[in-house]
């Protein structure tokens, strides 16, 4: 082989090498910079901290799996079957993880949409308690009793969920019961002294104390406050004491149930 094919050899690989050279500082310059981009869009956008993190990481790795299978290309290097391969390891990653994966695009989504948000007490996931932390995976809740709960994320937005906090007030339910020899007037009086001293229970919307039902042992009344979500239990237990003390004050009596028995004397012939 003649110099001057060494040196025709010579010019062509230089110029791919530089070629590639530049595909690859300019692609990852160009990489770095979408990323940034991106995070920085997310940000105004207040998009969760954790998932600015993981997206730009993604995407920038998949920036440079192209930007360096681009100057492998430039080099004549044949990347179709390396593709491939990683294609194939992907999909097999992809089939080990699917309930990862699972629990990865429901924390995405919950994230994006926020049908929850950190100190939300709700019913999700077959659980109960006060969000603590929403993690990609999974999401923590804290029970009434202090207990960790970790739901996997595709088990909360699986099902129904039930956000006890999203609209700033809470109605409480509560059935009292009187004989019916009792005068309901009295009663209904007493009911509604009871929910008018308490501060804690809202003016708007109004309360509600109506008789309900004429049971089998009793006359029933419901009890409707409305409360903020924090002052629920607290209303809800005093109001029951304070209704117990009430009738008893006011000889009015709380039924239990009973049935009356009446016996006949069959007289033979």
């Amino acid at each position: 082989m003649d110099m001057e094919k060494l040196q025709e050899i010579a010019v062509d690989y230089g110029v791919k090498i530089i070629a590639a050279l530049l595909i690859l500082v300019i692609g990852m310059w160009a990489a770095r910079m979408i990323r940034k981009g991106i995070a920085k869009l997310m940000e105004k956008r207040a998009v969760d901290p954790t998932l600015i993190s993981f997206v730009c990481s993604l995407l920038y790795v998949a920036m440079q799996a192209f930007v360096i299978i681009a100057a492998l290309e430039k080099l004549n290097v044949k990347t179709a079957s390396f593709i491939a391969i990683l294609g194939a390891a992907g999909l097999a990653v992809g089939l080990a993880l699917q309930g990862s994966l699972s629990n990865f695009a429901a924390g995405v989504l919950m994230i994006i949409f926020k049908p929850i948000k950190i100190g939300d007490f709700v019913e999700a996931g077959g659980a109960v308690g006060s969000v603590e932390e929403i993690g990609i995976f999974t999401t923590v809740l804290k029970s009434p009793d202090n207990k960790k709960i970790i739901v996997p994320n595709s088990g909360v937005t699986g099902g129904n969920i039930t956000n006890f906090n999203v609209n700033g007030t809470r109605r409480i339910e509560i059935v009292a019961g009187i004989s019916y020899d009792d005068d309901i007037d009295k009663a209904k009086e007493i009911l509604n002294s009871i929910v008018a001293a308490d501060e804690r229970i809202l003016k708007d919307p109004a309360p509600q104390v109506v008789m309900s039902e004429m049971a089998d042992s009793s006359v029933n009344f419901i009890i409707r406050p409305w409360v903020a979500p924090a002052d629920y239990w607290g209303v809800y237990f005093d109001t029951m004491e304070a209704i117990k003390k009430r009738f008893d004050e006011a000889d009015i009596t709380i039924p239990f149930p009973q049935r009356d028995v009446h016996i006949y004397e069959h007289k033979g012939e």
